[in-house]
């Protein structure tokens, strides 16, 4: 690759989940012979640096982060908020970065130092209108895949399109939702309930609705949109999400991210993750030649103690191995003693974890999760099948869409929708067709299958590997159009 001359900044929305794939692109970028700038907050700055450490290439930029009433002092990453309740008012913060932001491009533009663009987040929406003051292209980013944005924005602008209605509950909840999605034909039904959020954007009180329709008019004016995804996978998909911008502005697959900076998935399992017990427990399995299911829910998901009791009796139900990643601090089994019973079958861990190195081992065979998409593409980028238990946000939709768009897992909960408790002999079966079952061995050779592709996208002459350099081809030439472009501020 050439030294580093050019330069991208990378915004990212201050949540873990919205950060971490950003770091991946920003590696990625930088393999490409370009700087990257990574703009962040005080406390978001450690975590980013490590993640970063070893790519000479990356520097990060602080802004300080705004203190906002009803937001703890300190708190600067949906992670540390008290509730989720908190989210709204979180996001509503985040606008107070816009002149720190601004000031940040005036004096790079001014060092003759413009960037070739901003990536930022889609929540970062008023990124487009700093970003238009110095003749730099916006490029959105999200954190999910290309089918589940082409279905929210089309959800969401008939929602928007729509009078609205006042109040939580909508008639067309229960009923198939609409889309139009050029060249889409859909492999499963949507319904409004498969959307949470949806019944938010419907809503004339709700100030979401006012949000999302920012985001989307901002979205839809960007010079393009970079997705965590890749043509073998999601492919088909792309001209429907290219629909809903303007003056032709692409989609750009250049995903996994994860892949880009990780190589071969067997050097995870090989490095200093494999000191950690539950790691050398996976290794105990795999003597013992025991396929292992993976239990986790993501780090903002809450479920009841009443339903980590049925997960408990359902894990026990199903006779098969596990590995159990507990983030409640106040759920103990009822079931006295049953933890104690099942070390030898089960382990339930309390910890961090380094769950893509869980996911590479190689007596992980299953993989009962959320769906959220970081999570769905470490898993199908491992080979493992999933289990698919959607909670919220678009986890009904990328559930859906791993189960019978990829073929790649099964539905724990046929039904559209989140919620409800599922009860112990539901999760035994799932469990038991996911490791062992024919629909279950199905599952598991689309994963691989997936799991082959991702890496050949990634590799030299792959289609993300060309579509990220296409990309930077194009902010090049972009960037020669504007060489007469001065600063005006």
């Amino acid at each position: 690759m050439a030294s580093p001359q050019h330069h991208v900044v990378v915004f990212p929305f201050m949540a873990q989940g919205h950060i971490l794939p950003l770091l991946d692109m920003s590696m990625a970028i930088s393999g490409f012979g370009v700087n990257v700038t990574i703009i962040t907050t005080p406390s978001n700055a450690p975590k980013i640096r490590s993640n970063v450490s070893t790519d000479p290439n990356i520097v990060l930029f602080i802004l300080p982060f705004p203190r906002a009433e009803g937001i703890p002092p300190g708190c600067e990453n949906t992670a540390d908020l008290p509730s989720m309740d908190l989210f709204f008012p979180f996001m509503v913060a985040t606008k107070s970065l816009r002149q720190p932001f601004e000031d940040f491009l005036k004096n790079t533009c001014e060092t003759g130092c413009a960037p070739l663009c901003v990536i930022s987040d889609f929540f970062l929406e008023w990124t487009l209108d700093v970003c238009n003051l110095f003749g730099i292209p916006r490029i959105v980013f999200h954190g999910n895949g290309v089918l589940t944005r082409s279905i929210y924005k089309a959800s969401f602008r008939n929602a928007l399109a729509s009078e609205g209605i006042s109040g939580e509950h909508h008639p067309e909840d229960s009923r198939p939702l609409d889309l139009k999605l050029l060249g889409i034909s859909l492999p499963f039904t949507v319904y409004g309930s498969d959307i949470p959020t949806l019944k938010s954007v419907r809503d004339t009180k709700n100030p979401w609705r006012r949000a999302m329709a920012e985001i989307a008019k901002s979205e839809e004016n960007s010079w393009g949109v970079l997705m965590n995804s890749f043509e073998g996978l999601e492919g088909d998909y792309v001209a429907s999400l290219e629909s809903f911008n303007i003056d032709g502005a692409r989609a750009w697959c250049v995903g996994p991210g994860m892949l880009w900076k990780r190589g071969d998935q067997s050097d995870i399992v090989r490095g200093d993750y494999k000191s950690y017990s539950h790691m050398e427990w996976l290794d105990g399995k795999s003597l013992e030649g025991d396929g292992v299911i993976y239990v986790s829910f993501g780090s903002q998901s809450h479920l009841s103690d009443e339903q980590m009791d049925e997960i408990a009796r359902g894990l026990e139900m199903s006779g098969k191995a596990f590995v159990w990643v507990v983030r409640s601090t106040s759920w103990a089994c009822s079931d006295i003693g049953w933890e104690e019973r099942l070390r030898d079958k089960g382990l339930v861990v309390r910890d961090w974890v380094h769950q893509q190195a869980i996911l590479s081992h190689p007596s992980v065979q299953g993989f009962m999760s959320h769906c959220g998409w970081n999570s769905v593409l470490e898993s199908l980028c491992s080979g493992v099948p999933i289990l698919a238990w959607p909670l919220n946000y678009d986890q009904p939709l990328n559930a859906r869409i791993v189960a019978k768009g990829f073929g790649a897992g099964i539905m724990l909960k046929e039904e559209g929708g989140v919620g409800g408790k599922i009860e112990a002999d539901s999760i035994s079966e799932g469990v038991k067709e996911l490791m062992g079952g024919e629909s279950g061995r199905k599952a598991r050779e689309r994963a691989e299958e997936i799991a082959r592709m991702a890496r050949e996208a990634v590799e030299i002459g792959g289609s993300s590997y060309k579509k990220l350099d296409e990309l930077i081809r194009c902010l090049k030439k972009e960037k020669g159009k504007r060489e007469g472009f001065e600063c005006s501020m």
